[in-house]
């Protein structure tokens, strides 16, 4: 996910995860994308809940 990201001019930098949330934090271009909440929820979130069963969500923190 994130060579995509990358590649498009925007970068996802993990910040912390607390009580099975995934705080991260869009930058470049992905932090204005309109399609930077299906990223973060139907590509990252996804992927992460698949492969990690105690991750419930993955949030976006404002820069």
């Amino acid at each position: 996910m994130r060579p995509a990201v990358e590649q498009d001019g925007g970068a996802i930098d993990f910040k912390a995860f607390r009580d099975g949330k995934v705080y991260v934090q869009l930058k470049g271009s992905c932090s204005g994308c309109p399609s930077s909440t299906q990223t973060l929820k139907g590509g990252i979130e996804n992927l992460l809940k698949a492969r990690l069963s105690f991750v419930t969500e993955v949030v976006a923190e404002s820069v």
